[in-house]
């Protein structure tokens, strides 16, 4: 009874993990391309319209994220949790690392950026120089040029875009150092991973598992963070464990014993 009760509960476990509701169509994706160079040399627009590369502004490790402006999904809370790491994380903007958000929809023009530019400034709660985060857009087949050198896959569907949840560090030079996954980032990860990619290292992706924790909403048209389902995969492993421990734990009688 106890054994066929356990393996119930791992098949639920592992089947919530792996339901194919929680996964991204294959045509919507991170294609990791560790230790290559984004596209430094293609033409975009800064906030006041100004022609410019990532070449110019990729001097120091940088956090670059790709969002768009009307997004009703997974973009605000990405780049709220990069305005809460940066008013926690003890290395200096602008000094010791700069961020770069690139929007891949043609339709948003610089205007618009520069007031999320703007709105964003203004959450943060420290001394911080306006040229270290920059507000990007660009024609469509520039700013997809530069979300493919980076690996990063979305879809246009009517007025809306499909798209993944991650933001990629990159070296002085350019060079893909490392992924994080989701839409909510742990100070001390970003700090260690921008302190890494300031050595020029290269680091492999330890886990993909937020990768897969976006359901799609058909009413917004957008991926958004599927909590429930992890935090409940994540209750039912644990529940086997512990139900592991405890079969294991209990002892057994002697024969013969009354």
């Amino acid at each position: 009874m106890a054994r066929t009760l356990l393996t119930a509960v791992l098949f639920l476990a592992f089947s919530s993990i792996g339901a194919p509701q929680i996964k991204a169509p294959t045509d919507v994706a991170i294609e990791e391309k560790l230790g290559k160079q984004v596209a430094l040399d293609v033409v975009l627009k800064d906030e006041n319209a100004n022609d410019l590369t990532l070449a110019r502004l990729v001097d120091k490790p940088t956090v670059l994220m790709f969002n768009y402006y009307s997004c009703p999904g997974i973009c605000p809370v990405l780049l709220n949790s990069m305005v809460d790491v940066v008013n926690r994380i003890q290395l200096e903007p602008g000094k010791d690392f700069r961020l770069i958000a690139v929007s891949f929809d043609p339709a948003d023009t610089p205007e618009q950026a520069r007031r999320k530019k703007a709105n964003y400034l203004n959450m943060l709660k420290r001394q911080f120089s306006p040229d270290a985060w920059h507000f990007l857009t660009g024609s469509a087949e520039n700013t997809k040029a530069v979300a493919d050198s980076a690996g990063f896959i979305y879809r246009k569907e009517g007025d809306m875009y499909i798209h993944p949840g991650a933001i990629i560090v990159l070296t002085p030079k350019g060079v893909i150092s490392r992924y994080l996954y989701g839409t909510t980032f742990l100070t001390a990860d970003v700090a260690m991973a921008i302190r890494e990619a300031a050595g020029g290292k290269v680091r492999p992706t330890i886990s993909k598992v937020l990768s897969f924790c976006y359901t799609y909403d058909p009413a917004g048209r957008a991926y958004v963070f599927s909590i429930t389902r992890f935090v409940g995969a994540a209750i039912l492993v644990l529940a086997a464990v512990f139900l592991i421990f405890i079969l294991k734990g209990k002892p057994t009688k002697k024969d013969g014993a009354s």
